[in-house]
């Protein structure tokens, strides 16, 4: 199988024949992850429709909360037990959990609560399932093999969430939502034990004994308060947060949007109509990744490249004040999901390559876990109050949407046009430091 597997291989990458197993080990490991995660998705933002915009707030809130305090003390853990030991622990014990729920959801009647805690579990999940992987897969390989080696596996998580969703769109009807639950528990467990094979494989095959994964300068949640310090002393990275501050507000508007848009349609059917939107945004993510984001950037520019999801966003809503209607809404979160994960979201991390090494690593926690929970809190609050205080509808919601779009597009302009005359800078200056040295010669 695996001589086989390694002259495919061969023809796409270099790849040596040691490293075929390890290799598609890890493949299957990060498509069995993000399968199970977007096979639970579609049902848990199903459940949003069934609560006020009030209740959803609330929900966001204490996920922040939980959010933050579990991965920094995941964070914790992991800096003081080996990768090998706390994997097979960290992902047994949500496969045990996410079974424990199927359990309650089989046999109680009443699972209002349970909905809720399910609710913010999933949110807890999402943050942990691939960074830990690739935590793990920096234990596994050299830097060298990594080179080489992490484009092929990545595929896996593409392929994974590809195929993750297209099980409650087509199987929720039949199955019921509960046996989907119990299925990604089940394929949880799986992980634990590629855990272990990968482990063996690092010394057997891959003879990689000395590398272990450098944690000193990197604590997944770790927020130091000289990482806020560097993110509210440097004008470039508020920037940034406000950009991801933004973006998130247009992210709980269209949520909203969604969930109301939702309500007449029963749970199943709208576990159905989320997980064709998840694989459609999944399928056309791994499209644009390929064909459009590495040109993107150098024939537009950053600023334009930045700006381009924002502003499609504002023709989108605009559209959708004047069609208040459901496959309006689907269009638009496709476009926006697939456009922020292909094209804004790579572009977005090229700009931290602006700043030192500190800034990346005690200061971007903050923006990505802070700014960006802290942005769906206040968001989800703002919705509430817009539309439960002063009740303004679909058409009203998406104008005030457009808006913050408008502010958004802007904001990514200038963010652009920031890194790209730092870079202008810094040719320059290498391009005179090149020519000192030549006439020094």
């Amino acid at each position: 199988m695996f001589k086989g597997s390694y002259s495919f291989l061969k023809k796409f990458m270099e790849i040596e024949a040691h490293e075929v197993k390890a290799t598609v080990a890890s493949f299957l490991f990060v498509f069995i992850l993000m399968a199970s995660y977007y096979i639970m998705h579609p049902a848990r933002d199903a459940i949003a429709s069934e609560w006020s915009d009030t209740e959803v707030s609330q929900l966001w809130t204490i996920s922040f909360f939980v959010s933050f305090g579990v991965v920094a003390l995941y964070g914790y853990v992991i800096s003081n037990v080996r990768f090998q030991h706390a994997l097979p622990a960290v992902y047994g014990f949500f496969a045990a959990s996410f079974l424990l729920f199927y359990l309650y959801f089989h046999f109680s009647s009443d699972r209002s609560f349970a909905d809720k805690v399910f609710y913010i579990w999933l949110s807890v999940f999402s943050l942990f399932h691939v960074s830990v992987f690739w935590s793990f897969m920096s234990d596994i390989f050299s830097k060298a093999q990594a080179k080489r080696l992490f484009d092929v596996i990545a595929a896996g998580a593409s392929a994974g969430a590809i195929l993750g969703p297209s099980i409650p769109t087509l199987f929720a009807a039949n199955v019921g939502e509960d046996t989907l639950l119990l299925f990604s528990a089940i394929l949880l467990v799986i992980p634990v034990f590629l855990v272990v094979y990968l482990n063996n494989l690092k010394h057997s095959e891959l003879h990689n004994d000395s590398v272990h994964a450098d944690l000193s300068s990197v604590k997944i949640g770790g927020s130091s308060f000289s990482g806020f310090k560097l993110f509210l002393t440097n004008p470039f990275l508020l920037g940034i947060a406000a950009f991801i501050f933004l973006y998130t507000a247009i992210d709980a508007f269209v949520y909203f949007e969604q969930k109301n848009l939702l309500v007449g349609y029963d749970r199943t059917t709208r576990t159905q109509i989320l997980g064709g939107i998840d694989w459609i945004t999944n399928v056309l993510t791994f499209s644009l990744a390929f064909c459009v984001t590495s040109r993107m950037v150098q024939k537009a520019g950053m600023g334009l490249t930045l700006a381009s999801l924002p502003l499609l966003v504002v023709v989108a809503l605009l559209v959708l004040a004047a069609a208040p209607m459901v496959a309006v809404l689907v269009v638009l979160q496709v476009a926006r999901r697939s456009g922020n994960y292909s094209i804004v979201r790579p572009a977005r991390e090229m700009l931290f390559t602006e700043v030192d090494r500190e800034s990346r690593f005690k200061a971007k926690p903050v923006i990505d876990i802070v700014v960006y929970r802290g942005g769906n809190m206040l968001s989800g609050w703002l919705f509430a109050g817009l539309t439960t205080g002063l009740g303004l509808g679909v058409v009203g919601m998406a104008l005030v949407g457009a808006a913050i779009a408008s502010v958004w597009c802007v904001c990514g302009l200038f963010l652009g046009k920031y890194f790209e005359a730092s870079n202008k800078s810094q040719d320059i200056n290498q391009k005179l430091l090149d020519e000192q040295i030549h006439n020094q010669v």
